[in-house]
């Protein structure tokens, strides 16, 4: 079966919906564990006043019953309750003769989708844009995300990430973690629970230095009217050998992780591994040495070679301009006018680098589900794991165990970086 998910809805619109085919019969899932990630997803400090209006949870509407998947298309619903503040703005008829629709946007935001997509699409209101332009719409993708996850942890793989940077600051990790940033980085050792450690920080940064100054500068920015961006870093444990392939162009892992990330709102840059900075550096410093065991002596790659997984943690670092609504907005162009104007203010966070961690995990699960199923198939998650374990089994079988495996270890970094 073909494996895809698409999304429908608008941000103000009665709600958005989740589509995922692909996902084999059998698997355990609960409306409860969907919402947690939804719920994460909200969280963060700089959200603004739209995270205290909504309550994200689901509502299946197809593909589930008596807790695990049928093997048929997944549907998931998530109403938007402020939806009943603008349903005569985001009314599906038209209106009546001469009337006008409140809320129309024809100063374009810079940063935003707002004027291409008015010219593309040939709309006079942006507003037929921004709505879906917005990153309400990942909602519906991290409750995809989360079944995929669900799918993952039956083949013990972990899917977690955490803040390495926001608004310039940079994060460094207690000592029991190793160093994070520093001008000759450690190996980042992760918490025994990547998401739990992250998650108990405002910021989901595991540094308590960097965090206070990450709060600082996120209410220095918001008494200024302006936004911050930052990095994160997603990190998946337990992932087998040979997830992607090298035989094509559009079956390279690495190419589909970016393309994943890159797609989430206001991302411009992933870095696998060493990422800018192995182009830095001479090839003996950046290759990672194969051990009897077939362990490696590094990471640098972070997880992946010639488009496939090393059985490596995977480790992608994901880059978030600043939001592009700002309170002091920037100079722009009035479409009704052609004249000179401010920018359109819609209600927006200060930043969302916090939440758009869990997007990115949400996004790298998607993808890495899809390897799976491409490499193991199966109609039932009983097939896939029978197909699975032979396939470990084969990989034991091609593996010397003369010499002690070392632990893991995370991408390396070099001046200037983040583990």
């Amino acid at each position: 079966m073909t494996f895809r998910f698409t999304t429908a809805g608008e941000s103000h619109g009665r709600g958005l919906v989740g589509i995922l085919e692909g996902i084999p019969a059998g698997l355990p899932v609960s409306a409860e564990r969907i919402n947690a990630e939804l719920k994460r997803r909200m969280g963060g400090y700089g959200r603004g006043a739209r995270m205290k209006i909504e309550s994200d949870q689901i509502e299946w509407l197809a593909g589930v019953r008596a807790g695990e998947t049928l093997g048929s298309p997944i549907a998931m619903l998530v109403w938007n309750r402020d939806w009943e503040h603008w349903q005569d703005v985001m009314a599906a008829e038209a209106d009546a003769p001469g009337a006008e629709r409140r809320r129309q946007v024809t100063r374009p935001r810079p940063g935003h989708a707002d004027l291409a997509g008015s010219l593309k699409y040939d709309r006079r209101d942006a507003r037929d844009i921004l709505e879906r332009a917005s990153a309400r719409e990942t909602v519906a993708r991290v409750a995809c995300g989360a079944v995929c996850k669900l799918l993952l942890e039956q083949f013990g793989i972990e899917i977690g990430s955490h803040v390495v940077e926001l608004g310039g600051v940079r994060a460094g990790v207690g000592a029991e973690h190793g160093k994070v940033g520093a001008q000759h980085a450690a190996p980042l050792q992760v918490p025994q629970s990547l998401n739990a450690a992250a998650d108990a920080s405002p910021v989901r940064c595991l540094d308590p230095d960097a965090e206070r100054e990450m709060i600082a500068r996120i209410d220095a920015a918001k008494a200024a009217g302006d936004t911050l961006g930052g990095v994160v870093e997603v990190i998946a444990l337990g992932l087998p050998v040979g997830l992607g392939s090298h035989v094509s162009w559009d079956a390279k892992l690495d190419g589909r992780l970016a393309q994943a990330l890159m797609s989430i709102p206001a991302v411009k840059g992933v870095e696998l591994g060493l990422g800018f900075e192995a182009a830095r550096r001479k090839g003996s410093e950046v290759h990672d040495e194969i051990l009897p065991g077939l362990s490696r002596a590094t990471n640098r790659a972070g997880g992946t070679e010639g488009g496939m997984t090393t059985g490596e943690p995977l480790v992608a670092r994901v880059a978030m301009k600043p939001i592009s609504t700002l309170m002091s907005p920037l100079r722009t162009v009035d479409l009704k006018t052609g004249g000179p104007a401010q920018a359109q203010s819609e209600r927006s966070d200060v930043t969302a680098v916090p939440a758009m961690g869990v997007i990115a995990e949400a996004m790298v699960s998607l993808v890495l589900a899809r390897a799976l199923l491409e490499k193991f198939g199966g109609d039932a998650l009983s097939e896939t794991k029978r197909n699975f374990e032979g396939y470990l089994a084969q990989v034991r079988a091609r593996t010397p165990t003369e010499s002690p495996v070392p632990p893991r270890r995370m991408a390396e970094r070099g001046s200037g970086g983040e583990a």
